[in-house]
């Protein structure tokens, strides 16, 4: 009872730990890979250790999160240690459906992309077939994942799995018995399919920092709202005008650089004689490519429209989505320094 009290304190722990960290929803086929599997077995009770039976099949993965997951798995089995004396390729099949469930993330959180080395717990039923017999037997497996993620993207795993298949049927009631067990080693190749977030696996985002600057943002524009413009001084009949307001925000649609009639009645309050610097933004979604080029434009359209105006812009760039800013869908106009 301890041990269970203090699982879920470690448990509860690590929730409060990653609250502020949220993993975006993914589509249904997001967060699927597929890939080949081959290995070795031998009797569990040892008994027959010899010819190694071996396997070959195919494995699709799906992870509905980065802790919770499944697996299909097809094996067919090639040698006949404890299965089959039949003279053709395959000897047996069993086919299972498997949960996952990744101990590194589950433990340690999930840090916006997969860790190069991962362990998962793995287990499940399956439907076994001899095909001298044509006997069919329920079967379990329980074993662990150790995956090895590669590539930049970590979109290719070779995964090493140690494994028992219990054939639960090969007594009169079932259980999980040595007796017709097979103890099992294989590694398989999975190739993890993009998904519609762009990348190969679920995007996070710091919740808590996006709250702040959306607080900090919200109390800049009500503090711009609140402020009035100050008289234009003339002298010798020029207009000369004393800024109060150094930051101005211009809001945008998403995936959208047009100005709506609020963006143009913000910029129409920034004086003709003022120098100004802009800079756009954009939100996360999408590839850093089009974000990129988003922000360009939006910083394009204002730095235009205050020209045609008559101010001065010192200079326009765009920054893509950036770190911390959370209603991201900006231009952001400074006076020049």
């Amino acid at each position: 009872m301890k041990k269970i009290l203090l699982m879920l304190a470690l448990f509860s722990a690590v929730v409060t730990a990653k609250a502020q960290i949220a993993t975006e929803n993914s589509n249904a086929f997001d967060n699927v890979g597929a890939g080949i599997t081959a290995g070795v077995s031998t009797p569990l009770d040892f008994n027959s250790v010899f010819p190694l039976n071996t396997n070959v099949g195919l494995k699709i993965t799906k992870d509905i999160t980065p802790v919770i997951g499944f697996q299909i798995e097809g094996l067919a089995v090639l040698n006949d240690n404890h299965f089959s004396d039949l003279k053709t390729a395959v000897k047996a099949t069993n086919v299972g459906l498997n949960g996952a469930l990744n101990l590194s993330n589950a433990l340690w959180g999930y840090k916006g992309t997969p860790r190069a080395f991962e362990v998962s717990a793995v287990a499940g039923l399956g439907w076994l077939h001899a095909w001298n017999t044509s006997e069919n037997s329920l079967t379990s497996k329980t074993g662990l994942d150790l995956a090895f993620n590669l590539g930049k993207n970590k979109a290719h795993s070779l995964v090493l799995t140690p494994a028992v298949y219990w054939n639960l049927h090969k007594i009169d009631a079932i259980q999980f018995t040595k007796k017709g067990a097979q103890l099992a080693l294989n590694l398989s190749y999975i190739y993890h399919f993009k998904t519609s977030n762009g990348t190969h696996h679920f995007k996070t985002y710091d919740v808590g920092a996006m709250i702040s600057e959306i607080d900090r943002l919200n109390g800049a524009l009500s503090e711009c709202e609140k402020r009035e413009p100050k008289l234009v001084e003339r002298i010798v009949e020029k207009k000369i005008a004393v800024p109060t307001n150094t930051e101005w925000f211009v809001q945008f649609a998403q995936k959208s650089a047009e100005l709506t009639a609020e963006a143009k009645t913000t910029l129409d309050k920034i004086g003709e004689d003022f120098v100004v610097d802009v800079i756009g933004t954009s939100s996360p979604e999408g590839n850093a490519e089009f974000n990129q080029r988003l922000s360009e434009k939006r910083a394009a359209v204002v730095a235009d429209y205050l020209t045609k105006r008559g101010v001065k812009v010192n200079s326009w760039v765009g920054k893509g989505a950036q770190i911390g800013l959370a209603t991201n869908r900006l231009a952001i106009v400074t006076v020049a320094q």
